[in-house]
């Protein structure tokens, strides 16, 4: 992957890089913090004695911040140093479950709106003192709630108005659950980013003895939500697709929805075929397991599952049992939530790193450049899959 040493023309800084990684980030925070360094230690620029470029090449770009709490179990967000002119990015993992706070002699885990609201309170304790504030918010708080339906409560789309009348300038989040949240916010800067590249450059790197074509390889939607992550993927490899889609019972509601009477599937004969089954969460990991033991009574061969957000909530028992049953061979996801030690030591699990793309991202928007190229990898997955030695 190309960084900014490559480009001809050397544009000056938008400010003064800040890197905050909020705690529920600070491990892919401190990743992509690396990255940045080696790039700027490694670039000579002839401009780099100017003005402009002061504090360019650093240690570290990582701003300390906390967010202390009371004993009531109120919080306060505290930024230890100037950041005044700073171009400041803000991670944080709203899903990191493992974090905890007192409340007198209770201890509660924090939940998303618990991680939202240290968001808040860091924009708040900077106090208009940056020269700009981007958010990367990998897993989008919210972003299931994105469509109203009936009397419901719009939080998403409530929550991304509340982060830009802050005074944030620009929001980075990862293969959103609906991607039309995006005209929830038409005037400020919103890119939702896909991590298809990284999927095929983990599978290729793990995996040995894939054919990527027509003839043995296949790309799966567990249902028709996931279909255009299925279509876009399938399309660049030039192979053929296939989806499932949820026939509903509607006479009846379970945990407030209509429970699933069962999955049709459309699409080609995926006898002996490989293939990506391919989504944007497990929550539970009911859908996607059902969706791996049907292919596999259709005849499939092996089944890799991606999926962006890797959440368990229900633990991985099950994923334990299905891989020992043989419905999938091995699981997919990124380094963009928390990633339970558990999860990490499975032998059927690929962890997909995501920190370098993170960098990469800051550094061209830090330079104020387009980020076009990054935002759609044709090129760099046709060139992974040519250079892959079956």
């Amino acid at each position: 992957m190309a960084t900014l040493s490559a480009i001809d023309s050397v544009t000056v800084p938008y400010g003064r890089l800040g890197l905050v990684a909020l705690e529920s980030c600070s491990e892919l925070g401190h990743m992509v913090d690396q990255w940045l360094v080696k790039w700027r230690k490694e670039r000579d620029y002839p401009q780099m004695d100017a003005y402009a470029f002061e504090g360019y090449a650093r240690d570290t770009f990582t701003i300390r911040v906390q967010t202390p709490r009371f004993g009531s179990g109120e919080g306060k967000g505290v930024v230890c140093e100037s950041v005044r002119g700073d171009d400041l990015y803000l991670l944080v993992d709203v899903c990191n479950y493992s974090l905890t706070y007192s409340i007198g002699r209770h201890v509660n885990l924090m939940s998303p709106d618990d991680h939202y609201q240290d968001l808040k309170r860091i924009i708040a304790a900077i106090g208009g003192k940056a020269r700009r504030i981007n958010v990367i918010m990998p897993y989008l708080y919210e972003g299931r709630q994105s469509i109203r339906n009936g009397r419901e409560s719009l939080d998403c789309a409530t929550a991304l108005h509340e982060l830009m009348n802050m005074g944030v300038e620009n929001i980075i989040t990862f293969d959103a659950h609906d991607a039309r949240i995006l005209n929830a916010t038409p005037l400020q800067g919103f890119e939702t980013v896909m991590p298809s590249y990284q999927f095929i450059k983990a599978l290729l790197s793990h995996e040995e003895g894939l054919h990527l074509d027509n003839d043995h390889f296949l790309v799966i939607s567990p249902d028709e939500g996931s279909m255009h992550r299925a279509i876009y993927l399938a399309n660049i490899l030039g192979v053929d697709m296939g989806m499932y889609y949820k026939r509903l019972d509607y006479s009846c509601y379970v945990n407030g929805r209509h429970p699933i009477a069962a999955f049709e599937f459309l699409g080609p004969d995926l006898k002996g075929k490989d293939m990506i089954l391919i989504d944007d969460m497990i929550s539970s990991g009911d859908t996607v397991l059902e969706i791996s033991e049907l292919l596999k009574k259709r005849g499939a061969g092996r089944i890799f599952i991606c999926v962006t957000f890797g959440l368990f909530s229900d633990g991985l028992g099950k994923f334990d049992e299905a891989h020992k049953a043989g419905c999938f061979d091995k699981l997919l996801t990124t380094n963009l939530v928390y990633q339970n030690p558990e999860l990490l030591k499975k032998e059927y699990y690929i962890s997909v790193d995501m920190s370098k793309y993170i960098a990469l991202i800051v550094d061209t928007l830090n330079h104020d450049l387009s980020i076009s190229s990054l935002l759609n990898p044709v090129d760099r997955i046709k060139r992974a899959v040519s250079s892959y030695q079956v």
